[in-house]
C-alpha cells in the first residue's frame, strides 16, 4: 500500500469508556499464491490485554522472520501513516453515518513483547507480546513492534489490516450498544474493509500490485481454527474474510445492524 506524501495531521484524544478489545496474534507462514491450508490461522482472544502466544515457526525470539529484512525507511512510514489515513478517513465520513462528533483514539503505537517493563498498561492489566490491542477504559491502539515487523515482512499490507482493525473497536466503542454486533470481531473486520477501501476511494491511500492478496493471506493468518460460536471469537480464516469483503463492498452501513445512530 502506498500513502500520497503529504502533511498528516496529529491525533487527538478521544473519549475513555469501560471494558477492553485484545487480540493476541501469531504471524504464520502464508502461501504466496493466496490464502490456503498451509497458513497458521492462530489468534487468542482476552480481556484487558492479557493473554500469552509463543513466536510463530521459522522466526526468531524477537518475533522477526529469521533472514528476512525489511525497509525500515518504508516501515516507518506506514506504521506511522496507517493509523493517519485511518483517521482521516472516520473523521472525514463520520457524520454519513453516525450524528455526534467523532473524536480519535489515542495512538500508543508500538511496545517491545520482550520487555513489557516500559509497555502500556489497559486497566490495570499489562500488554503481552505478539498483541495488537484496542484498551477501551484508556481509549488507545498500542501493539507489540515484534508482531508489526514479522508481519511486515509478509507485506506492507499487515500493518494496515492490523490497525483498521484495532480502530473498528474503537468506532465500535463509539456507537450505541444496538449498533454493535454480538460478533463483534468479524464487525470490526468489516469496518477494517470499509476504512482501508474508503480511503482508497478518497484518494488518501493507494493500492500498489499483491495488495489484496496480501490482505487476504493476513486475514487467514489472525483467523481462528473453528467457526465463530462465541462473542470473544474472531471467525475463522473463511468468515474474517467475508466479513472484511462485506465492508469493503458495501462500506460502514453494511457492517452496522439496523440503522445507525449515534
Amino acid at each position: 500500500m502506498h500513502i500520497p506524501r503529504r502533511s498528516l495531521a496529529a491525533l487527538a484524544l478521544g473519549v475513555a469508556l469501560t471494558a477492553s478489545s485484545a487480540c493476541t496474534i501469531q504471524v504464520g507462514e502464508v502461501d504466496e499464491a493466496g490464502p490456503a491450508a498451509s497458513a497458521t490461522p492462530a489468534v487468542n482472544r482476552s480481556e484487558g490485554g492479557t493473554g500469552t502466544s509463543t513466536p510463530p515457526a521459522g522466526r526468531d525470539e524477537d518475533g522477526a522472520a529469521q533472514g528476512v529484512q525489511i525497509d525500515e525507511t518504508e516501515y516507518q512510514q506506514d506504521i506511522t501513516g496507517a493509523p493517519q489515513v485511518i483517521d482521516d478517513y472516520w473523521r472525514t465520513h463520520w457524520s454519513e453515518f453516525f450524528t455526534g462528533t467523532y473524536t480519535s483514539p489515542r495512538v500508543y503505537g508500538g511496545y517491545d513483547g520482550n520487555d513489557l517493563s516500559s509497555a502500556p498498561t489497559c486497566a490495570g492489566q499489562p500488554a503481552t507480546p505478539n498483541n495488537a490491542f484496542y484498551c477501551v477504559p484508556e481509549d488507545y491502539i498500542a501493539w507489540d513492534e515484534n508482531l508489526m515487523r514479522a508481519g511486515y515482512t509478509q507485506g506492507d499490507a499487515w500493518v494496515y489490516l492490523v490497525i483498521a482493525h484495532e480502530w473498528g473497536h474503537a468506532i465500535q466503542n463509539r456507537l450505541r450498544m444496538e449498533h454493535v454486533a454480538l460478533a463483534s470481531e468479524l464487525q470490526a473486520d468489516c469496518l477494517a474493509g470499509a476504512a482501508l477501501y474508503g480511503a482508497a476511494a478518497d484518494g488518501t491511500l493507494r493500492f500498489e500490485e499483491g495488495d489484496v492478496k496480501e490482505l487476504s493471506n493476513g486475514l487467514v493468518v489472525i483467523g481462528d481454527d473453528s467457526e465463530w460460536t462465541d462473542p470473544q471469537d474472531h471467525g475463522d480464516p473463511i468468515e474474517r474474510i467475508t466479513a472484511f469483503g462485506k465492508g469493503r463492498d458495501g462500506g460502514v452501513r453494511a457492517c452496522i445492524p439496523d440503522a445507525p445512530s449515534s
